[in-house]
């Protein structure tokens, strides 16, 4: 997904004060925001309520993601794995590179990073807005990938083979992953809480004396999603490397 839209790292060995001051807030206005999400629905719940509950203003939410969409959008997932990418053994073909840095991103010290990533998956399933915008944001992934890409084969970032490896890695990537969303199960989604149909996260259900309301439109992601998320897009990859057989 498309990196967050906050101000650059500070230079050096590490973040300073600063940046994870930006960090820490970036975090909070994300984790209020699927909080609300999962209690009231994406489309009842207005950024000025975002804000409040993360406790900063509704300025601030928009300085660090331009429009709702983006607070589940974005991320730092594209500069971790072409990162992860450079640190790949030259020699090493560029499609076992991103099996490793996938495995290594979507891992188990991954931890709760991986859990929000499959809770706001589960939104893009269930919001088709979010679905559709998800589509038009891989200009900016491919743009981190192609460097990565490129400097790994000593070519500049827009070479025509660069450009079609990096077109096929993207659909790889975004058809495991629409693959997972439309199988629900397999992409971790907890169906016990009683999803509805796409389209309408949010929804309640009444409640009865003695048991809280719970949302019905509000998916968790289970350990097992991850795994097959990752599994998904290591066969998806693991295509490329071999050839699609048609």
């Amino acid at each position: 997904m498309p990196k967050a839209t906050t101000p650059q790292p500070e230079r050096g060995p590490g973040p300073g004060l600063r940046e994870r001051k930006k960090i820490k807030t970036r975090q909070a206005i994300r984790r209020a925001a699927l909080r609300l999400f999962a209690e009231q629905g994406y489309e009842a719940t207005p950024v000025d309520r975002i804000a409040r509950a993360a406790d900063v203003s509704s300025s601030t939410v928009f300085r660090y993601f331009p429009a709702k969409e983006d607070i589940v959008l974005t991320d730092e997932y594209d500069a971790l794995m072409a990162e992860a990418i450079r640190e790949r053994p030259r020699d090493e073909p560029p499609a076992a590179s991103l099996r490793h840095a996938v495995a290594e991103l979507l891992g188990p010290s991954a931890g709760a990073e991986r859990d929000e990533l499959l809770a706001r998956l589960a939104l893009v399933r269930q919001v088709p807005a979010l679905r559709a915008r998800m589509s038009g944001c891989l200009a900016d992934s491919g743009a981190l990938l192609g460097e990565a890409l490129a400097e790994r084969s000593g070519r500049a970032p827009d070479d025509f083979e660069v450009r079609v490896a990096v077109g096929a890695v993207l659909g790889a990537l975004r058809e495991a992953v629409f693959h997972c969303l439309d199988h629900g199960l397999a992409c971790g989604l907890d169906e016990s809480l009683g999803d509805g149909p796409k389209g309408t996260a949010g929804t309640k259900e009444p409640k009865t004396p003695g048991t809280p309301g719970r949302p019905s439109g509000a998916p968790r992601a289970t350990r097992r999603g991850a795994d097959d998320l990752a599994t998904a897009i290591d066969r998806a990859l693991d295509l490329l490397s071999r050839g699609v057989p048609l």
